[in-house]
């Protein structure tokens, strides 16, 4: 028998703050995390803008100097998120429970930006200068591994990249193991740290990057007619899911239930959705089938709505497939305008935005929606969030090389 599986904890760090409250409230006042570039001087640059994390302080998670300096900043927001979750879970990890407690903390680009700082120094011959911990520094299962050795989560340690899908892959992956009984808990999520001249002059030459430089706060507006690509961010998001019963037995929180997930793939090619959002249109299906509801009774998608022009079609193609006429009723909405495209970590920060949306009664706005765009017509909550009562929600996550994920959550309802 399929055991229920709640969210009882939520940690964040990302371009509009580090803690949950701060992002939440900057993020239903419409507020952009976007700026001129901070990290390296992006002068010449076709692209010169990104969503980074300004009030990040490692120290303040991992007291140990030493232990930060051989850390990636990707697993130093991963860390700080699984505390933030863990603390407000109210969860206690010891030895009687540890091993029925895993991590999955997924990410895309790991820790290329430490990657990045050796090969310089070995560039210029100054091999004395690349860490010795320069190895474990960028390998993309660190984050989770790091977790779990802070908090000693000894159960399964998972480290998903699949693409722009990491993060709702990853607590969907882990919502499993705890529905199926292989743990009683998981603390899941995705980190990334990825503000670095070759990623973002990469997404620039391929076009899938905003050149809104003059702009930064207008840059990314998903469903926009006048959209003109992504805008990269940073930054990490983790949510602590439990067996339902194991969570009421110490009274915990419960924010929302998960009931369904799904992944799949379009099979189709390398960066674009496959034609009229097929994928994604079979994924969102897939999820409702296993969450054993209909598409009449979802109320929200926190949509993927990257910025982009195919993306944001195409997924609005997509869900007029799943959803009919009830498309025209349901809200959606994309918080990438004001935290940009965080990549892997994309997926967990909408996870904890969804839970919040269904335990608080306020849906995120779309911010710099001004021209409309007969491609993208459904209701994608402009400007300004809204007050509302939503039951079931979907997350929606699309990626590079057609990876497909979504997730499905409930109001709890005991």
């Amino acid at each position: 028998m399929k055991r229920r599986v709640v969210i009882t904890g939520l940690g964040l760090t990302t371009p509009l703050g580090t803690g949950v409250e701060k992002t939440w409230d900057a993020l239903c006042a419409g507020k952009s995390g976007v700026s001129r570039i901070t990290r390296f001087d992006p002068s010449g640059m076709r692209t010169q803008i990104a969503a980074e994390i300004k009030d990040f302080h490692a120290e303040d998670f991992i007291g140990n100097r030493k232990v930060a300096r051989r850390t990636d900043r990707f697993q130093q927001f991963a860390m700080a998120v699984a505390q933030m979750a863990v603390a407000d879970a109210g969860m206690e990890i010891n030895h009687s429970n540890g091993t029925k407690i895993g991590v999955s903390m997924g990410t895309i680009l790991g820790g290329l930006e430490s990657l990045q700082v050796g090969h310089e120094h070995w560039l210029k011959g100054d091999v004395s200068q690349v860490s010795p911990f320069l190895v474990p520094m960028f390998m993309g299962n660190m984050g989770a591994a790091q977790i779990a050795m802070e908090l000693g989560a000894r159960g399964p340690n998972l480290a998903p990249n699949n693409a722009c899908a990491t993060g709702t892959y990853s607590v969907g992956e882990a919502f499993r193991l705890v529905q199926l009984g292989d743990v009683d808990a998981m603390i899941a999520g995705g980190s990334e740290a990825g503000i670095i001249p070759v990623i973002i002059e990469g997404l620039s030459v391929m076009g899938a990057a905003s050149t809104r430089n003059d702009e930064p706060e207008k840059a990314s507006r998903p469903f926009d007619k006048d959209r003109d690509g992504l805008v990269a961010g940073e930054g990490a998001g983790a949510v602590v899911l439990e067996e339902l019963n194991a969570a009421l037995a110490r009274g915990a929180r419960i924010y929302a239930e998960i009931i369904g997930f799904n992944a799949n793939c379009d099979a189709y090619h390398l960066t674009s959705p496959s034609p009229g959002g097929e994928g994604a249109a079979r994924c969102m299906n897939l999820a409702l089938q296993d969450a054993g509801t209909t598409p009449q009774d979802v109320d929200y998608i926190n949509a993927h709505g990257t910025s982009t022009q195919y993306n944001d079609a195409l997924e609005t193609m997509a869900v007029k497939a799943v959803f009919g006429q009830h498309s025209k009723r349901l809200t959606m909405s994309s918080t990438k305008s004001m935290l940009g495209h965080t990549f892997a970590a994309s997926g967990a920060l909408e996870a904890v935005f969804t839970a919040l949306t269904i335990s608080k009664g306020l849906i995120p706005p779309t911010i710099n929606q001004k021209t409309p765009d007969s491609d993208c017509d459904l209701d994608y909550v402009p400007n300004e969030a809204r007050r509302a009562k939503v039951r079931v929600a979907l997350s929606n996550s699309f990626g590079f090389g057609g990876t497909n994920s979504v997730v499905v959550f409930r109001e709890f309802d005991n």
